[in-house]
């Protein structure tokens, strides 16, 4: 989570708009 969140912070996700963000380690792409 900390990782995202100095991402979104930063210049580098200056294009990210509305967008879902998961930080679940991939647990929403199997289903879990």
């Amino acid at each position: 989570v900390g990782k995202t969140a100095l991402y979104l912070l930063s210049d580098l996700s200056s294009g990210v708009t509305g967008e879902n963000i998961f930080v679940d380690s991939g647990f929403n792409t199997v289903g879990l």
